[in-house]
Formats: C-alpha cells, sequence, structure tokens
C-alpha cells in the first residue's frame, strides 16, 4: 500500500500531548498519532461497523437516497426544491 503524508490540524494541548507522549517513548509524533487512531478505530470497531450498515441501509441505489444522505434533506424536501435527476 502507498502511503501519502496528509496534514491534520490538532489544538495545542492535544499537539503537546502527542509531542510528550513520542518523546518518552522514543517515537515519531506521526507513529504515535498513527498507533493512537488504529489502536481508537480497533476499540470501536462495532460502533462504526453498525453505523456504515445504518448508512448503507438508507441507501437505496437511487440519486435521491444519496444527495438526501450528503445534505439531510429528506426526499420530499429535495422535490420541493426541484428534485433529483436520476439519469
Amino acid at each position: 500500500m502507498t502511503t501519502t503524508a496528509t496534514p491534520i490540524k490538532v489544538d495545542q494541548h492535544t499537539d503537546r500531548l502527542i509531542s510528550h507522549a513520542a518523546h518518552f517513548f522514543g517515537k515519531t509524533k506521526k507513529a504515535v498519532v498513527d498507533e493512537a487512531v488504529r489502536e481508537y478505530i480497533d476499540s470501536h470497531r462495532s460502533e462504526l461497523s453498525a453505523a456504515i450498515k445504518d448508512t448503507m441501509s438508507q441507501l437505496d441505489g437511487t440519486n435521491t437516497s444519496v444527495v438526501s444522505m450528503m445534505t439531510g434533506l429528506s426526499a420530499e424536501e429535495l422535490d420541493e426544491l426541484g428534485g433529483v435527476p436520476e439519469k
């Protein structure tokens, strides 16, 4: 897998925590954040899976369902605004 560096923004307090952890663990800040995120996702895997299944159940193969999910507008509200072309 090819990796690309993508900057993330954290507040100053979190940055200090990451810096201290990196220093005392003898790791880079990148390694600390990478490991923390992976552990967080692993420990919340069932919640993430449930959220994904819920999202997927709302999609019915139509453009309307996709736009509705992305905007938070109901199908009826989208129709009032002119609808969503399906083709």
